[in-house]
């Protein structure tokens, strides 16, 4: 099995003419749909934290156990979108569109749960239902789309436009706030009917079916072995379980972007109208910096950018361990949108060549779910911490670990020019 992209190796292979000069159409129109999906979703992020903590009396505690679910207790459901995705010649489209409803619908959930918790658990869960369906199968549409030498690429401008939808997200819940008065239930609505809009557009412009192979072919490399499914047989390669074990390691050492944004709000005693704005600097970072991390990972490789940025993360975290200022703000955020840049869809990247075309979307969809059980496990043990021991001890003993979990990822992950990524190294 050849991992394709992880060594400086690798990306020194010559390019077919043309490779990386145009992004494909699938792409683009992929990040057309993300772009307004992601302003659904993110004006619902931007306020659920004041919604929940400072609206419905939430502890930390229960803040982040629901949390942990909005962002990760969806796994298996990512593995049957995943594996959905990969039958009967590719049903990537239909099954990531079914995502895609699924979250938009979960925004009427919101609307109708009126603050009760149970209802709002269900709504999150949904939406995330949807995201973990419909992930995998996108991020494996965009694999099949663009050649391996070029991926850092492709995946860096669908993941710009996504942030471009996170950037513009808040705004628009700052925006009906500021004109409702702070009605949530507005923030709701307008966010399901974009969300409506982003599935149109998926089911418009997105082609069906596995995109055409008459893209330039890619240098020659090993094929290979046959695989019809995902799961234990993509981990018995040994390049890709490394990969799938750094992953989920970093993960659980992450805390949640929704503690970052409330430990910056109390720190500053920001009010609530002004809270949803926070994600903003964050995502401009990200957009500023996707495609320029995704074309440095296609030159020198995708192992370093990742470690990389996870190390900007935990700079974040030390950096509000620091006393509270708008300086303070201003870096933690740019922190935040370069660990994004750098890691996100760089990892997909690099783990997407090493899998086979007929199950790329189970391969990545075993991959994301490692990841998000280890999310939903850092979030809730956050959360517990900070309720026990309060938001500064608890943020030490995490950049402690996040620390520990970069070194650790350091050894785990295949190193550039050394051959390991070549199977059985």
């Amino acid at each position: 099995m050849y991992l394709a992209t992880t060594g400086r190796s690798t990306d020194a292979q010559p390019r077919p003419a043309g490779a990386g000069l145009r992004v494909p159409g699938t792409v683009v129109a992929l990040g057309a749909v993300s772009l307004v999906t992601d302003v659904s979703s993110e004006m619902v992020t931007a306020v659920l934290p004041l919604y929940l903590v400072l609206g419905l009396g939430l502890s930390p505690l229960q803040f982040g156990f629901l949390d942990g679910l909005f962002n990760g207790a969806t796994a298996l459901v990512r593995l049957l979108g995943g594996r959905l995705a990969d039958r009967g010649g590719g049903r990537h489209k239909a099954v990531a569109g079914a995502g895609y409803l699924l979250s938009a619908l979960s925004r009427l959930g919101l609307l109708l749960a009126g603050g009760a918790a149970g209802g709002i658990a269900a709504a999150m869960a949904t939406d995330r239902l949807g995201k973990g369906v419909r992930t995998a199968p996108r991020d494996a549409l965009i694999t099949l789309s663009a050649p391996p030498q070029a991926l850092g690429r492709a995946f860096g401008v669908h993941r710009a436009m996504d942030t471009t939808g996170a950037l513009l997200g808040p705004l628009v819940a700052f925006a009906v706030l500021w004109v409702t008065a702070d009605a949530y239930d507005a923030v709701f609505v307008v966010s399901f009917a974009t969300g409506l809009l982003g599935v149109l557009l998926l089911v418009l412009f997105v082609p069906a079916g596995l995109p055409d192979a008459s893209m330039p072919a890619p240098a020659p490399a090993p094929a290979p072995k046959p695989r019809t499914s995902a799961g234990p047989k993509v981990l018995a390669d040994p390049a890709f379980r490394r990969v799938v074990y750094a992953a989920a390691l970093l993960g659980a050492a992450t805390i949640g972007d929704s503690f970052l944004y409330l430990l910056l709000q109390r720190g500053l005693d920001l009010t609530p109208a002004l809270f949803p704005l926070l994600p903003l600097g964050a995502a401009a970072g990200y957009l500023l910096l996707a495609v320029p991390a995704g074309r440095l990972a296609d030159r020198i490789g995708r192992r370093t950018p990742l470690l990389y940025g996870h190390g900007a993360l935990l700079a974040a975290y030390l950096v509000l361990l620091l006393p509270m200022g708008w300086p303070t703000v201003v870096l933690t955020l740019a922190l935040l949108g370069v660990f994004y840049a750098a890691t996100d869809g760089v990892l997909m990247a690099l783990a997407g060549p090493a899998l086979p075309r007929e199950g790329r979307a189970g391969g990545l969809a075993v991959l994301q779910t490692g990841q998000a059980l280890a999310r939903l496990c850092g979030a809730a043990g956050f959360g517990a911490a900070w309720t026990w021991w309060g938001p500064r001890p608890a943020l030490a003993v995490a950049a402690v670990l996040l620390a520990a979990a970069v070194a650790a990822a350091w050894r785990i992950l295949p190193e550039p020019g050394t051959g390991e990524e070549e199977l059985g190294a």
